[in-house]
């Protein structure tokens, strides 16, 4: 973590509050947070600790809360929903649970979509996603479709798809929540060799596993930080 420069990500009493019947609910209270170009984060905590909606703030998909979130010196706090679908556009890339892979999109396809939406050529647009594909591991794979692949390679394409782009950070919701100890371990392998190239990692998960293989771990509960370590090293993915 570079802590000379300025943080990608500055949370200052970022607070979250839900209606729930006639009680509003206190999802995330005075968060204030700092994230830091190449840091690699495991937020955790058990269920309604509040890391899904610190998830969805991060991820600028929430258009409601208080506080100020500056994501690289921008102040996103009080932007509209249309303004956060263009600071998601061009400074977060997402990867899911579910890969969130578009069905009848073969490979190369899939991961052309966020370019297609800048408006980059057809062109452009295939040399892009060609080379994200060839980079964790799928150069053979581009033309097939996601149901022809494995659960690790869809995810694969997903990352592929996150990163082409080149965003500010990656934020990751469980992404091997539904794959294999195997599989599980080529994907954070692949996380971590985004992170040594300088990308910065953000994964929400609930598995220790995963955190452990993290360089930095946030732990929420009843929606503040308890928790905030930095670690010497982090352990290494073997396959």
């Amino acid at each position: 973590m570079t802590q000379l420069s300025h943080p990608i990500i500055n949370l200052d009493t970022i607070s979250k509050s839900y209606s729930m019947g006639q009680q509003d609910v206190l999802a995330l209270k005075d968060i204030s947070l700092k994230i830091y170009k190449a840091d690699f984060v495991a937020i955790t905590g058990s269920s309604g600790s509040g890391k899904t909606t610190l998830m969805n703030i991060l991820g600028c998909l929430d258009a409601a809360w208080s506080g100020d979130y500056y994501l690289s010196g921008e102040n996103v706090s009080l932007k509209t929903e249309n303004e956060l679908a263009l600071v998601r556009n061009k400074k977060i890339g997402f990867i899911f649970q579910n890969f969130n892979l578009l069905t009848k999109l073969n490979a190369l396809q899939n991961t052309m979509q966020p370019l297609l939406y800048r408006g980059v050529g057809l062109r452009e647009r295939k040399i892009a996603a060609t080379n994200a594909l060839t980079h964790v591991g799928l150069k053979d794979r581009l033309l097939h479709l996601p149901s022809e692949l494995s659960g690790g390679q869809r995810q694969r394409i997903a990352i592929a798809r996150a990163i082409i782009t080149s965003p500010s950070i990656l934020l990751a919701d469980e992404p091997t929540g539904n794959l294999d100890t195997k599989t599980t371990h080529e994907i954070m392998k692949i996380f971590q060799e985004l992170n040594k190239l300088g990308h910065t990692i953000i994964v929400v998960t609930h598995e220790e596993e995963i955190a452990e293989l993290c360089k930095r771990r946030i732990v929420l509960s009843d929606g503040v930080i308890i928790s905030d370590v930095t670690k010497t090293s982090a352990s290494e993915v073997h396959a």
